[in-house]
């Protein structure tokens, strides 16, 4: 007979144990977000898989977030999953703060995350970066790492290979 603990909800770690000496534990993982302001600009920092049962969650976040400030960073270096729908609310926000006249910089997305925005053409528009720092330095008109075509030799990019 499962065993579920009271009040476990989205972002709680689940213990389920199944009967008899036998049994089986299944741990998953908590997800955790984090919003904090850099000047004028704030990182949203996400730790976890984000999938279907998160998406919601995520929105609201990148909402709180771009409530607070123009100029948003999401912190990828953390995600250990990302499905299409946490794809689909990444480019909604981005796509929402360009319509606004902010920004919304990706930080640490791995190729593997990103590899739907790289087929789709989005990867080249959606500035991505290798770390927050160099998204904060980009927002800030340093340049380091930026280039004239946001993402175009960023971390989300697949190597290139001898033809």
């Amino acid at each position: 007979m499962p065993v579920w603990p009271r009040g476990a909800g989205s972002g709680n770690t689940i213990l389920v144990t199944i009967g008899g000496p036998d049994s089986w534990e299944r741990r998953v993982a908590e997800l955790r977000f984090s919003i904090e302001p850099h000047g004028a600009s704030v990182v949203v920092s996400v730790q976890g898989e984000l999938d279907v049962t998160s998406s919601q969650r995520f929105d609201d976040c990148l909402s709180d977030a771009a409530a607070d400030s123009d100029q948003v960073i999401l912190d990828m270096s953390k995600v250990d999953f990302m499905d299409t729908t946490a794809l689909a609310v990444i480019v909604a926000h981005w796509r929402r703060q360009v319509d606004e006249d902010g920004q919304f910089l990706l930080a640490g997305a791995r190729y593997r995350h990103t590899k739907a925005l790289w087929i789709t053409g989005l990867a080249d528009r959606l500035p991505m970066y290798d770390t927050v720092g160099e998204a904060l330095a980009a927002l800030a008109g340093t340049g380091s790492g930026a280039t004239g075509s946001p993402g175009a030799s960023e971390p989300g990019e697949p190597e290139a290979t001898a033809g």
